[in-house]
């Protein structure tokens, strides 16, 4: 056990695989063991490097692991992927963990504490209302449309009509269709009342984290974004640059680059999607009042839109502001209009 330098663990709901290696790569550790026995497992190891996949439960066995003296380090599984030698199994992944997490290219997920990921639970519940909210109002309209009524397009101009459709009685839908179409408009009112009541919890814990306050700030960037930026990317320490944060949220054109013919694409589309879609309805909103503003940024808009159209102005405007976030996260400073 004490010549064990590297430790990789394939992660899993009952049983994990651990795979263990000395300075020179040799194995010296490789097991099978239940979920009851893995902290005691670790707890027999001299501090080492240990690697783990970003999978449930891998934050929280990262911190256990830390208090015990240890490294961890938590990483995407496609980083993982090209070390697997051989068939995949639970055995061979804990291998190719302990190899990836050795290698001085791989990119590592920053470890959470408790009360980022309390910040992320709200996030996610929110999320999920937001989609129950959109399923349930497509499935009125779509319940509605095989009786020949059409709902409106639009999240608010279809609620503003679904109780007048409701309570006309001259527009032939039957009782027994009424009855459950006027449960379903109920449940959409109670999911309304639950997704503001996350809305005010986020918009007071803007107020609490410092680093969220500074977010705000910027122009396009609002309580949801900031709280999420905050409790996902722990002070944005992992990323060396602006640009390499925007990268992560995937807000940078995918490249193409051969014989030196360089080809730009779409944006990626790689990170935290709930960021990245948050960065760029904000960007919207801030284009949508840019037009009678002469400051740089605006001005900066306006002729990117006349130049490159709406929609390549919102991903440019985002893409910008997600360096803008790294810049303040790592000076501390409030956003400057116009700053030099």
């Amino acid at each position: 056990m004490s010549l064990i330098k590297v430790v990789g663990i394939d992660l899993a709901k009952y049983v994990f695989s651990i795979h263990g290696v000395d300075e020179h790569g040799k194995c010296k550790l490789r097991k099978t063991i239940k979920r009851n026995n893995l902290l005691a497992e670790i707890t027999k190891l001299p501090p080492c490097l240990i690697g783990m996949e970003a999978c449930s439960s891998a934050h929280y066995r990262a911190r256990a692991f830390t208090k015990l003296g240890h490294t961890v380090r938590i990483m995407a599984s496609k980083f993982v992927i090209p070390y697997r030698q051989k068939e995949k199994n639970d055995a061979n992944d804990a291998e190719a963990i302990c190899e990836a997490v050795a290698r001085p290219k791989t990119r590592f997920v920053s470890i959470k504490s408790e009360e980022q990921q309390a910040v992320l639970c709200l996030h996610r519940i929110r999320q999920g209302l937001i989609k129950d909210r959109t399923a349930s109002i497509n499935r009125l309209r779509g319940l509605l449309a095989e009786f020949g009524i059409v709902m409106p397009q639009g999240r608010y101009p279809a609620q503003n009509t679904i109780s007048s459709i409701l309570e006309d009685a001259e527009n032939g839908l039957p009782l027994l269709a009424r009855e459950l179409l006027t449960d379903v408009w109920l449940s959409i009112q109670g999911l309304n009342q639950e997704i503001l009541k996350y809305d005010r919890q986020l918009y007071a814990l803007s107020k609490q984290m410092p680093a969220a306050r500074l977010l705000v700030s910027i122009p396009g960037i609002g309580e949801v974004t900031a709280t999420a930026v905050v409790a996902t990317v722990n002070g944005a320490k992992h990323f060396s640059s602006s640009r390499q944060f925007a990268a992560w949220v995937g807000l940078v054109p995918r490249q193409y680059t051969t014989g030196g013919n360089v080809h730009l694409g779409l944006i990626s589309k790689r990170g935290e999607k709930h960021i990245r879609t948050s960065l760029i309805h904000g960007a919207r909103a801030v284009i949508a009042n840019c037009k009678t503003k002469t400051d740089k940024t605006s001005l900066w808009v306006q002729g990117l839109i006349e130049r490159r159209g709406f929609k390549r102005a919102v991903v440019a405007l985002a893409a910008k502001n997600a360096r803008l976030i790294w810049a303040l996260l790592q000076s501390g400073k409030e956003y400057q209009v116009d700053y030099v």
